[in-house]
Formats: structure tokens, sequence, C-alpha cells
């Protein structure tokens, strides 16, 4: 790789907002904005009205993405072209300035999605994390590390040879997949360093597929867990509400989205949480920084791996940095973790329709069967660890347990909570305990942390066979730590697991024995 000379990346700042018509103005930008919250309430509007929408729990933000992009010069664009008139080829109903606001959003709100990911955190202490998350933790490396198995071998040895694909392309079933549109979205400018634009629309495609197909196929299995015998909260399939399955709340229904934590006379505590987050994103660019300069004094001449890295996965340290900041003075209780997720989910949301928006149909039509062949066989690999692998690793409430891994790795975080709310709605087990102490290890480096970041420079400077036999030994290591270490040390009987007999239980007695108590002492007062 050739020498670019000093300089400081920060991750790759999105790409000048320019039109042919010159910069774009405030008011444009604005009016993009604006746009892009109506299209999230159509996307909501056709969530509450459209039967088949809410049988998939599609989220709004994915209905909002088709209809912008069914909206913008990719197909709304493309049949007046065809009709004979060329007004709306280039910025569709939405015109060329909105699309090139919205073509820089998710580069941009990625760091925000990634910096609130452990503000408002409570960190467990290691014991607590290794017992809970340990089984946890193995499956879900499995899932990340077999992705890259998955799909360097798939590009190095059929897709390369057979469609001439880049071979970075090994990398885009744990980016689509594992990371998301999110990290699809802050991998952009990663894709255009390499001069392979394309990859971002096949990473934002991938991701699409795999959040549809994780739900579909995240409720089939838990439909067929049920009536199989393999669930332990639930144990029959029931009907949930209207309310449930357009994602509203019943009026009688109390749910608290945030937690006052400063008067707002003295500022206002949305105010507060955003101040910390920028603070959190400014520790991360200085990381990013250092970091860059470190490569740019040492090695650089020889390979150059951090001059591609964005900034996200800095951003999300540096909310770890700010956090730790924060306890160690005594004021951790200034952050609430809900109204840090309001502000991800905001981000999110904005993200994933912006994203889907402007994504090239061309790049997917150009690269059809290699795309289709990737997204089947990291389809088939998920399916495969978590009806094999999850029983055999995780202790007790397997299904539980690993429909949440499983959701994660075919999409975000949310379709494995998703996933997770419809099989144990109540929190009866422990796994939304366990996944959030997996979550602390996983993320840093999985689905979005510092080995997506780096993966797709590393194979660039090394070549995808030495990616590749790193990753098979960590998915190897994964699967045996899960099947002989957890699977032991919990007594698990394996024939047992692959059947409908029930796990130990102890979470739940546990929970029935607290409860019981409680009501005794209650009486006695």
């Amino acid at each position: 790789m050739t020498r670019r000379g000093p300089h400081f990346s920060l991750g790759r700042s999105p790409r000048r907002k320019q039109t042919q018509g010159g910069t774009l103005t405030p008011n444009q930008v604005g009016l993009a904005l604006v746009l892009l919250g109506v299209m999230v309430l159509l996307g909501k509007t056709m969530r509450i009205k459209w039967g088949w929408t809410q049988k998939l729990f599609l989220p709004a933000s994915i209905l909002a993405g088709f209809l912008a992009l069914f909206l913008g010069p990719e197909v709304f664009g493309s049949i007046a072209s065809a009709l004979g008139t060329d007004r709306f080829a280039e910025g569709g109903l939405f015109g060329e300035e909105t699309l090139a606001v919205w073509k820089t959003l998710p580069g941009l709100l990625i760091s925000v999605v990634f910096g609130t990911l452990f503000l408002g955190q409570k960190l467990p202490k290691p014991k607590e994390v290794v017992e809970l998350a340990g089984p946890q933790l193995s499956v879900g490396v499995a899932f990340a590390s077999g992705q890259y198995v998955v799909g360097i071998a798939l590009v190095t040895f059929l897709l390369a040879p057979l469609f001439g694909i880049n071979e970075a392309a090994g990398a885009l079933i744990e980016i689509g997949f594992e990371g998301g549109h999110g990290t699809a979205a802050g991998m952009q400018s990663v894709f255009e360093d390499i001069n392979w634009a394309e990859g971002y629309d096949l990473a934002v495609a991938v991701a699409t597929v795999g959040l549809l197909s994780g739900i579909v196929i995240g409720v089939a299995v838990i439909n067929w867990a049920i009536r199989t015998g393999r669930t332990e909260v639930i144990t029959e399939v029931k009907d949930r509400s209207i309310e449930e399955q357009r994602g509203l709340f019943r009026r009688d229904e109390q749910y608290m989205a945030a937690k006052m934590t400063t008067r707002p006379s003295s500022v206002e505590p949305l105010s507060l949480h955003v101040a910390f987050l920028a603070v959190a994103i400014g520790v991360g660019v200085i990381l990013l920084k250092a970091l860059q300069w470190v490569e740019q004094m040492l090695w650089i001449d020889k390979i150059e791996l951090l001059s591609y890295v964005p900034l996200f996965p800095m951003a999300m340290i540096g909310g770890i940095v700010v956090q730790l900041g924060l306890n160690f003075l005594g004021y951790e209780h200034l952050i609430d973790q809900n109204m840090m997720l309001r502000i991800q989910g905001l981000a999110l949301d904005l993200l994933i329709t912006a994203a889907l928006a402007t994504i090239s149909l061309q790049a997917i039509a150009n690269n059809f069967w290699a795309f289709l062949i990737l997204c089947a066989g990291g389809i088939l690999l998920n399916v495969f660890l978590l009806l094999w692998l999850a029983p055999r690793s995780i202790p007790e409430y397997w299904l539980e347990r690993g429909v949440g891994d499983f959701g994660q790795s075919m999409g975000v975080t949310a379709t494995g909570l998703i996933l997770m709310r419809i099989v144990d709605p109540q929190a009866e087990s422990p796994a939304f305990e366990s996944f959030g102490y997996k979550q602390l290890v996983f993320e840093p480096f999985f689905g979005g942390g510092i080995i997506t970041a780096v993966s797709i420079p590393f194979i660039i400077a090394v070549g995808p066979l030495p990616v590749l036999g790193v990753m098979t030994a960590l998915f190897i290591f994964a699967i045996a730590t899960g099947l002989f270490y957890w699977g032991r040390k919990f007594g698990i009987d394996r024939s047992k697991a692959a059947g409908g007999t029930k796990a130990l239980g102890n979470h739940k007695a546990n929970m029935e024995a607290k409860a019981a108590a409680a009501a005794a002492q209650q009486h006695k007062d």
C-alpha cells in the first residue's frame, strides 16, 4: 500500500456536501431533515395500517427507508425517465440536495449510536460477567467469527474467481448481518478508500436482508420451539394484542421513557445527556487521532491500517471512558440509561431511513449472484448455530437467550431484543441480563467494534487468507469453549438439549422463591 503522507482522517469525514449547483445551504439541510422525519412518520403509519408489516414486526425505519427509496431516483426517477421525462432522474421527488444530505447522515449518526452504548450502563463485577455471560459470549463470538469464515471462504474460493468481486466482500456478512445498517453506513468511507464504493451499497443491502430474515426466521423458530416444548417461559402460542402488533402502547399501560437526572431550571436533562455524548465522541476523536499519529510515526511504510478505521468504534470507547470517569467522581447518577437509549434510537431510526433511501440498486444488480450467495451463506450459518450450538452451550433457557444472539447476528441489537421480548415478555428468564453482560465484552470488538473496523484494511493489506486463518481459529475456539467448557461445567445433557426437554430452570425457581419470601414478609409486617 502506498504512503499517503501525514493526515488525520477521524474515521474519514463524509464527502463534502455539494451538488451540481454548489455547496448546500442551511435551508436545504434543514429541509432534508424535515423530509426525513416525514418519511419516518409515514413508515410508522404503514406499520399501524398494514397487517403484514405487523406480523413481520418490521420497524418503521425500514418501511420509511423503502418508501423513500421508491420515491427517489432509483425507482420513481427511473420510471419517470422511461416515460419520457428526466426531471426526476437525479433526485426523485425529493431533489438532489436532499439526497446529498441523506447520503452523509449515516456516517455521522453511527458515532452517536455507538457513543451511547455504554453511557448510563452499570459495569458489573468481572465474576458476574464470567458466570452469566460466559456461555453467551462463546455463542456470540461463534456467530461473528463464523460470518467471517463463511464470507471470506465464499469470496476467495468461489465468488472472486467466478464473478470477479472485490476480495473485501468477504467481510460483508459480518458488517451487514452482525453490524447492521449502522455499521454498514459507518464503513462507507472505508469502501471509498479502497476504491470499491459499491461495497457500501452491498453492505446496506446485506444488512436489510439480515434484518428482515432475522425477524421472519426468528419468529418462526420461536413458534416452532414453543410447539415442541423447547421454551421455558412461554409454553403455548398466544395471540398478541393489536397495540403490540402495531408497535403502540395501550392507554392504560405505563412506560417511563427516561428519568429526569437534573432540574430543567438549570439544564434540560436531554441537553445534558447530549453534552455527555458529545464529550464521548470527542474522546473518540482524540483516541483515533493519537492512534493514527502512532501509525504515521512507526509502521505506515510497511502497512497502513488505522487511517482506514472509522470514528464510531472509538466513540464507543470514548463512552466507556466518560462513564468510568463519572463513576470515579461519584456523578454516575447524572446519566440515565433510558435517556441514552432514546437518543440512540432516534439516531438509529434516522440512520436506517437515510441509508436505505440512498442505496444504489444498480450496485446490487451488478453483483446480484455474489450478493445472493453471501446472504444465503450467512443465514444458513446463523440458523445452524442457533439450533445446534446454543442448546449445547447455554445451560438454561437456551432458546430465550440464544435467540437474542441470533437476532443480533442477523441485524442489530434491537432485533435480538425484539425476539427475546417475544419469547420472554415479562423478563422471567436471565436472557436480558446475560445478553447485556455479554455485550460489554462483545461490542468493543465485533458488530461495529475494533475487529469490524480493521477487517477490510487487514484483508486489503495482507490478503484474505491470513484473515481467514485467524477467524477460523477463533471460530473453532468459540465452539470448543461452548461445547466442552460451559456445556460440561453446567452439566448440559446434549441429547436432551437437542430435544424438547426443559433445562435447569434455576433462575425461575429463584424468582419464585424471592416472590414468596417478599409476600411472606409483607404479610408479617
